[in-house]
């Protein structure tokens, strides 16, 4: 993936984008107003989710900019899948409908941002940097992981949603709440399997006993999880950047 980290240095990288929306007069205007920017890139475009998900696994772009209404599977879905199969790819949604509820799910699959269609220019420029960049973006709200779990805490709490965790949930093993660790700080597999010393499938393996043991869908339901129980402080994350 694309490291962003030059970006504002004499040497700027470029950061790779796909496009996925089902009207091609939209794919096509976006597409010529991020590449007014020499540091972005559109690898590809596509219609659906299925079609979506085939191309990031082929193109590994750093950004994919999605549309959340899709005519087969959903914007939603296909970010659950991707932040679980190809964690590295930010995710920026877009959407004509603005409302509370569906911010909090996009953000709680795992997307980095959450926009409105008829964003400006310069506006989106600045979130897929941001986002290409590690930080989440809601509205006017910057946030790096640990912000980002807080405010989905607080947004769960706000919209007067029960807890996703029975309180007489299944104890995590040792090495389960290592890796739920490392998942609440935003690591992907392959970055936890180097630090531990272990496969990716083993690591794979875990977090499927993880969500099942949560009663969670995603690692960022597992992440907040682990915050709203006590599990994993926030001095503890800071410790392992």
């Amino acid at each position: 993936m694309t490291d962003p980290s030059g970006m504002n240095g004499s040497l700027s990288k470029t950061i790779s984008i796909l496009i996925v929306d089902d009207h091609p007069f939209f794919r096509d205007g976006l597409q010529k107003a991020v590449e007014l920017e020499d540091d972005l890139h559109v690898v590809g475009q596509c219609a659906t989710g299925e079609d979506a998900l085939r191309r990031a696994a082929e193109l590994q772009p750093d950004v994919m900019l999605l549309d959340i209404n899709l005519p087969d599977i959903n914007g939603l879905q296909v970010t659950r899948q991707l932040k679980n199969d190809h964690s590295d790819i930010s995710i920026i949604m877009l959407t004509a409908y603005h409302d509370s509820e569906q911010v909090l799910h996009a953000m709680r699959a795992g997307a980095s941002a959450y926009c409105p269609k008829d964003i400006t220019q310069p506006q989106l420029v600045a979130v897929i940097r941001e986002a290409a960049g590690g930080l989440y973006v809601v509205g006017d709200q910057q946030m790096d992981r640990a912000g980002l779990l807080n405010w989905i805490s607080a947004s769960i709490d706000a919209l007067g949603y029960t807890a996703d965790v029975d309180e007489s949930y299944v104890p995590l093993s040792p090495r389960e709440m290592e890796i739920l660790q490392f998942v609440t700080h935003g690591l992907s597999n392959k970055e936890i399997a180097a630090r531990l010393r272990i496969s990716q499938q083993t690591v794979k393996n875990h977090m499927t006993s993880i969500l099942k043991k949560l009663n969670v869908q995603d690692r960022t339901q597992a992440a907040v999880t682990a915050l709203r129980h006590g599990w994993v402080r926030l001095q503890d994350i800071s410790r392992h950047s």
